[in-house]
């Protein structure tokens, strides 16, 4: 460091241009890696002329729990204009390629487990930030990035530098912290960033891109996603697990785990898309009627050849050993114990475990799940099963979690909040504090439930309402009507449609959640799971009350034909009604209103949450 920046200048500078946002206050509460680098950070801004650009420290990225370390706000030296620079800090002081793969790195101090190359992780901020930030529509090349390494010299992380640098991301070692500073002053005017920084913290963030609205993109284009950190790091992990099984003549697996919206189904059409334009034979599939057939619907509409990608878990029962070079099992937790069904042949039959098919049709499966939506008996997609099963057949596994929260506005505090809930995870139920990235609220009846999310829709966002399992669900009526089966006091509403044919204005069973339509009927799990849409109603039924200082299920209250099957225990039942409680309360983008049919439950929700 130079020493001809005072120390005392150097605080003020601190003191007055870095703002934690998203509620994170530096040097008090949480104490981060970032601690150290800051003042490095600001000692360069300050050696550059630069004392006045704006640091705001773990800005939250849009609609996901992910934190870039630091944003520069300020001005562009050239044109005046807002302009950005998210610097990604690492305190490595030795890194190396992984393998020779140019997106991987294995870092020295920090075991065996590759990371993403951090200019490929920047990269992937400046992308997502110039997709969703309104300010930035017209402006993506205000925003830029680096990865600083500013503990390493060069010949310690000399090839890193190989296929890094672009029009918008760079990278800098210690060695080269005179040039960092000489691309900060040509990056910045030196005049106050405040005023940039608050037009970015305070733009209207656009909608989300939606699975379903640019999935068909994405197989094609492969650019309508961007992928964040350890969603680029399970896509590259799967990606080099296909090249060297490939090139050894192997097999290996891949399971990718993650809680609803981490990005598992992005991940799996971005591998689609890049292993079909490589040239391998790649398919999807999936165990949910609902999510195969809008993929086939919506993904590869009108092509046959692209619906022929995505298939179901049971059509492998045949398949030949190692036939295809890749399997993405996407939803690999409705994987079953067979896939034998009541319409299965006879000679068929064998008792093979479902898994198995899986595993022997390629020469790398890849599976995509979340232990905690299992909702069906019989359901055995979870890391344990396929970790066990695959090294008994003396295969590798690569396994990568996802620790971002795509869904529910990015709020991991929800999301811990409805296990704790449910009695999935935590010690308990607690009252939900305010998040500013999701909202959460109890209303008193199901019209006031209803009225509020349609209020919702007609201001352009996308909602529906699901309910428990509580309520019988009829066929449609002779005059080609759904029945009002779902029947609390006075209010009455239909199911979703039961097939794969609309019904009047109401959508088919697989387009209920995306199509217009569908918010004029209640939701089940098996028609919701998998989805996703702005606002999310739930209703809790019988089978879920509280009594006696907690949740409990009723078994016999659940009209879902799943849990009336001999073999069933109550265990299982009780498993299987809180985890689909956890799929319906985890579809919402923005938010989530719910209300209980019970008065105890209702009541018990009311000291957790605003009305």
């Amino acid at each position: 460091m130079s020493e001809s920046v005072p120390e005392r200048v150097l605080s003020e500078v601190i003191a007055e241009n870095l703002r934690a946002t998203q509620g994170i206050n530096p040097g008090r509460g949480e104490r981060r890696s970032w601690d150290r680098s800051i003042p490095i950070l600001a000692r360069d801004l300050v050696e550059a002329g630069l004392g006045g650009v704006e640091m705001l420290i773990e800005y939250q990225l849009p609609l996901t729990s992910k934190r870039a370390d630091v944003i520069l706000a300020g001005r562009d030296r050239r044109t005046g204009a807002d302009s950005y620079l998210i610097v990604e800090l690492k305190q490595w002081s030795q890194a190396e390629l992984y393998e020779e793969d140019a997106d991987l790195v294995l870092v020295s101090g920090m075991g065996h487990r590759p990371k993403l190359h951090p200019v490929v992780q920047v990269r992937g901020y400046c992308e997502y930030l110039a997709d969703f930030v309104g300010a930035l529509d017209q402006h993506r090349n205000a925003v830029r990035g680096v990865a600083y390494l500013h503990n390493a010299s060069d010949p310690d992380i000399h090839d890193l530098y190989d296929h890094v640098e672009d029009e918008r991301t760079r990278l800098f070692s210690k060695t080269r912290r005179g040039q960092f500073v000489d691309y900060l002053q040509a990056q910045f005017a030196p005049e106050p960033g405040a005023a940039a920084a608050d037009r970015l913290l305070s733009s209207s963030i656009r909608p989300s891109k939606q699975l379903l609205k640019a999935a068909a993109g994405e197989i094609k284009n492969r650019d309508q996603f961007v992928l964040l950190a350890e969603q680029r790091l399970a896509y590259e992990m799967a990606l080099h697990a296909v090249e060297k099984a490939r090139a050894g003549n192997s097999k290996q697996v891949v399971i990718i785990t993650g809680g609803p919206g981490s990005g598992k189904s992005v991940i799996a059409l971005s591998l689609l898309g890049e292993l079909s334009d490589r040239g391998y034979s790649a398919l999807h599939a999936t165990g949910s009627r609902s999510f195969t057939e809008t993929m086939r619907r919506v993904v590869a509409k009108g092509s046959s050849r692209m619906k022929a990608m995505f298939k179901y878990f049971n059509n492998f029962m045949t398949a030949k050993p190692n036939d295809l070079d890749v399997l993405i099992c996407d939803e690999a937790h409705r994987i079953r114990e067979t896939s034998a069904n009541r319409f299965t042949r006879s000679d068929q039959r064998t008792g093979r475990p479902q898994l198995d098919e899986l595993i022997n049709a390629a020469r790398v499966p890849v599976f995509l799940l979340d232990e905690h939506q299992v909702v069906r008996p019989g359901e055995m997609g979870r890391v344990a099963d396929i970790t066990n099963y695959a090294h008994s057949l003396g295969l590798a596994v690569h396994q990568v979690d996802l620790d971002a929260q795509f869904r529910c506005g990015g709020s991991r505090r929800y999301e811990e909040w409805v296990l704790r809930l449910l009695g999935l995870d935590g010690d308990g139920p607690e009252v939900w504090k305010r998040d500013d990235h999701f909202a959460v609220s109890l209303t008193d009846s199901p019209y006031e439930l209803e009225a509020m999310l349609r209020a919702r829709l007609q201001e352009g966002y996308s909602a529906r309402i699901t309910a428990g399992f509580c309520w019988p669900w009829s066929a449609p009526s002779g005059d080609d009507s759904l029945v009002a089966d779902v029947r609390i006091g006075d209010w009455a509403r239909p199911w979703n449609v039961k097939g794969d044919r609309a019904v009047g204005n109401a959508p088919a069973s697989a387009l209920w959640a995306s199509a217009p339509g569908g918010f004029e009927q209640v939701g089940c799990v098996y028609t919701a799971q998998g989805f996703e849409y702005d606002w999310n109603g739930v209703i809790f039924g019988p089978d879920l009350v509280y009594r006696d200082g907690r949740l409990v299920t009723v078994r016999s209250a659940s009209k879902d034909p799943a849990l009336m099957r001999r073999g069933v225990s109550d265990e299982q039942a009780d498993q299987l009604i809180r985890n689909t409680y956890k799929v319906l309360l985890t579809r919402g983008m923005m938010g989530t209103a719910v209300y209980s049919v019970d008065p105890a439950t209702q009541e018990f929700l009311a000291g957790l949450l605003e009305t």
